[in-house]
């Protein structure tokens, strides 16, 4: 993972943070906010009674808020002075950006529908490239001979945002993952096939980080808001300019590839060190790319914490550096592509408690057409996916009362049934199995017999991961609606489409058997859960296994 890091100051390296005192800090209160410097004796001084004590107690206050007086103004004074040099220096922070378009498939996924407060979720990709572009990414990467070569996007996780901002869950994608890479059109024109047959790292090849936006789309049935992208060398700069993240090995380790060597216990990482933690493959568990994806999620969700404890930088220098050297390591959507929307994104996900975000890993099994190298995802995936489309929280079997449920009640008057004309289609395929038999056709003979008897099945077989109903009009938005709440469908399943002529119902593969849409339970949920190897951000005691065969 790409990701750079912050570290409480003091811990193991206390020269890599700036002095949070000196004779002219402010003292800070518990939140981080500055509070007035406490002067000896402020409560309590002088004499117990008497006219000359209350006097000089006076004259103290009266001093004191000519010195409080005097600071405001100079520091009011300071702010306008230098108010240039500050937007001239987020104007540099906002050249730093590097900024490509966010979709470049040929479809998209439906958008988060708003719950009743009118909250919707948000979806963040998050990227790490093995770009050798650079020469400091040839040096952290080896590999000068693949200079040229389009990068990779070997680390790929969505963060899903829920609604009320209540709970987090990130889900990691194995990079040698076979998938559906659907069509996608580069910046400069040049036009990618779709593909059946291609990992999901290699997306990134295929016009940019667009397409893999792309691909997850397709893959997952989940809208993606925007994405980050990061390469070698900005892990490094990032995690030099604010410090370390600690983490836990079982035993020592020693992955020469990498170059990671730890001993026994917790460490505090840092820069190039951070990085090879990252890349770690070898090291963990059985050596293959789900233990790196472990390590990742130990990673972050350390990091996370540290963010909540108040884990700062007091140094300015050092906040001038890591805002430095986190812009130019990124690479962004256009939407995403100024320092005060990155801003307004951080403050987002500080809103949610760190017992609310879970890390999981996307349930998977072998490739069977190489299942020696890559794997696919299993229909546990596909539960997962929905959940996650579906706004559900992995951190609590509680419904949320902002959600809106699927049997609410239109919002405008329905047609009768029976004049409700519906196209039936089959999108089970995935990129490991064939379509399944009669799907369309089960679907439109339930709908038939519930009294929609203008149901008719479209036998063209295609592949989407989460079930929906599209529609045209508005004028056909309750009808559709309607149909959602017959079949037990979620309410955001139902969306305005262009490119249907009428209220048409895709069978994703999230929807194999049975004829009413399955309702996830608390049962579902921990199922999916002990399947990806979920992590809660508020483990403090998890510790990476370290693979035999690199103990030292």
């Amino acid at each position: 993972m790409r990701h750079g890091s912050v570290r409480q100051g003091g811990v193991d390296n206390p020269t890599d943070v700036g002095d949070p005192g000196g004779s002219d800090a402010l003292y800070r209160d518990d939140d981080g906010t500055p509070s007035v410097p406490r002067q000896p004796g402020s409560s309590g001084s002088g004499h117990r009674g008497g006219n000359s004590g209350r006097a000089a107690s006076r004259r103290r206050k009266k001093g004191k808020r000519k010195v409080f007086r005097y600071v405001a103004i100079t520091a009011s004074l300071l702010i306008l002075v230098t108010a240039g040099a500050g937007w001239a220096y987020i104007q540099h922070l906002n050249g730093n950006l590097k900024k490509d378009t966010l979709n470049l498939g040929s479809s998209t996924a439906a958008k988060s529908k708003a719950n009743a407060a009118g909250q919707t979720p948000l979806n963040i990709l998050l990227l790490g490239s093995d770009s050798r572009a650079s020469a400091a990414n040839q040096k952290l990467g080896g590999a000068k001979a693949d200079a040229t070569r389009a990068p990779l996007a070997d680390v790929e996780m969505l963060v899903h945002v829920s609604a009320d901002r209540s709970n987090m869950t990130v889900v990691s994608v194995p990079r040698d993952t076979r998938v559906d890479i659907p069509k996608c059109t580069g910046d400069n024109g040049t036009v990618y096939p779709a593909t059946t047959t291609g990992t999901i790292n290699t997306s990134l090849q295929h016009g940019g980080p667009g397409c893999t936006v792309a691909t997850w789309e397709k893959l997952t049935g989940i809208s993606i808001d925007h994405f980050m992208m990061i390469d070698f060398a900005g892990v490094v700069s990032m995690a030099d300019a604010v410090g370390g993240v600690p983490v836990c090995v079982n035993n020592n380790v020693y992955d020469k590839q990498s170059g990671l060597r730890l001993t026994k216990g917790k460490h505090t990482i840092q820069g190039q060190q951070a990085l090879q933690w990252l890349r770690t493959r070898h090291g963990f568990e059985d050596g293959s790319d789900i233990g790196r994806t472990h390590a990742q999620h130990m990673y972050m969700t350390s990091m996370v914490r540290q963010l909540k404890s108040g884990a700062k930088l007091t140094d300015p220098s050092k906040l001038l550096n890591l805002a430095d050297s986190a812009t130019k390591a990124l690479t962004v959507d256009k939407g995403l592509g100024s320092v005060d929307k990155l801003v307004s994104l951080a403050s987002d996900l500080q809103k949610v408690p760190t017992n609310h975000i879970t890390m999981t890993t996307m349930p998977w099994g072998a490739d069977p057409q190489d299942p020696a190298a890559h794997v696919v995802p299993t229909s546990a995936a596909t539960q997962l996916f929905t959940l996650v489309r579906n706004d559900t929280s992995l951190t609590s079997t509680t419904k949320k009362k902002t959600t809106a449920s699927a049997s609410a009640s239109p919002t405008a008057t329905a047609a009768a049934k029976a004049d409700i004309a519906v196209t039936v289609q089959n999108g089970t395929r995935t990129a490991s199995a064939a379509a399944v038999s009669g799907r369309a056709s089960a679907i439109a003979t339930e709908l038939s017999t519930l009294g929609y008897t203008k149901a008719a099945s479209d036998p063209t077989a295609k592949s989407q991961s989460g079930t929906t109903i599209s529609y045209p009009t508005d004028s056909l938005k309750a009808n559709a609606q309607a149909v959602a709440k017959s079949l037990n469908l979620p309410t955001n399943a139902v969306k305005k489409s262009m490119a249907v002529s009428q209220i048409t119902l895709v069978v994703g593969s999230d929807w194999t058997t049975g004829t009413k849409y399955p309702k996830s339970t608390s049962a579902d949920t921990k199922a999916v859960l002990d399947s990806s190897a979920a992590l809660n951000a508020s483990d403090k005691n998890a510790c990476m296994k370290v693979n035999p065969s690199y103990v030292w």
